[in-house]
């Protein structure tokens, strides 16, 4: 059985019937295309490498550790992570830049569990069933543009809508507390996420490198509050590690 194309998308999000892994992947896989599209990967081999190392260790945690885990840096200046269905993540260099190895590992733990919960799927079916992209079809086919240009464009419209809109806020609180957990779980310091959200906390809601992670997300102060409420005494038991940074590890991949 073929896995579908670019132009089955849209149908595939508007359809009742379940969607199955191979086409949640493939679906992803798109998507993340797109993404690479607007961004251009870091250069840097070694950075790729360990964060891809780091997460496909804290995927094989999780309840999905099957799925084709591939983990990206892009060459950003902001400060962002953010998935596509399927097992696909990404991670911006600002991003990188102002977080520990620990603090890394919870984000990535965080975008892992939108990907178990299946949150983006969910949300571009959400989008496609109230017809967020039948104006864009219809006005692609009434200029007759080509069938590739109109299949192009409606995975761009699909990520541009899925990324500048963001998930539902009860998705980011339930992938702060499992990513909390599954962070812990592959061997991790669970504070490592509270504590990027307390740096997210302190950021003005218009830097430039922070606006698009702070805009896409419920308020760092009520996250923390979610978190601290559904946790409760249970991170207590955890003692703090020493802090691992991540240009010693990514030293080391270059050794």
């Amino acid at each position: 059985m073929s896995q579908p194309g670019a132009v089955d998308i849209v149908a595939l999000l508007s359809q009742d019937a379940p969607i199955d892994e191979a086409k949640e992947i493939e679906i992803g896989r798109q998507l993340a295309a797109v993404l690479l599209g607007s961004k251009p990967m870091h250069a840097d081999e070694a950075l790729q490498r360990y964060v891809n190392q780091l997460g496909r260790w804290i995927g094989l945690q999780s309840s999905r550790p099957q799925l084709p885990w591939t983990f990206t840096v892009l060459d950003d200046p902001g400060f962002n992570a953010f998935a596509a269905p399927g097992g696909f993540v990404f991670v911006t260099r600002g991003l990188l830049d102002r977080v520990d190895e620990a603090e890394l590992a919870g984000i990535l733990a965080h975008e892992i569990t939108h990907v178990t919960e299946r949150h983006h799927l969910q949300a571009l079916r959400q989008k496609a069933r109230a017809g967020a992209f039948t104006q864009l079809i219809g006005s692609q086919i009434r200029t007759g543009n080509a069938v590739g240009s109109l299949v192009s464009q409606q995975v761009l419209s699909l990520a541009r809508n899925l990324y500048a809109s963001g998930l539902d806020q009860q998705d980011e609180f339930d992938a702060d507390r499992q990513g909390v957990v599954l962070a812990a779980r592959a061997g991790f310091d669970p504070y490592g996420l509270p504590g990027v959200l307390q740096q997210l906390r302190t950021q003005a809601p218009d830097n430039p490198l922070f606006a698009l992670s702070l805009s896409t997300h419920p308020p760092a102060q009520h996250r923390l509050d979610a978190l601290a409420q559904a946790m409760g005494s249970r991170l207590d038991a955890f003692t703090a590690r020493p802090v691992v940074r991540i240009e010693q590890r990514v030293a080391r991949q270059q050794r």
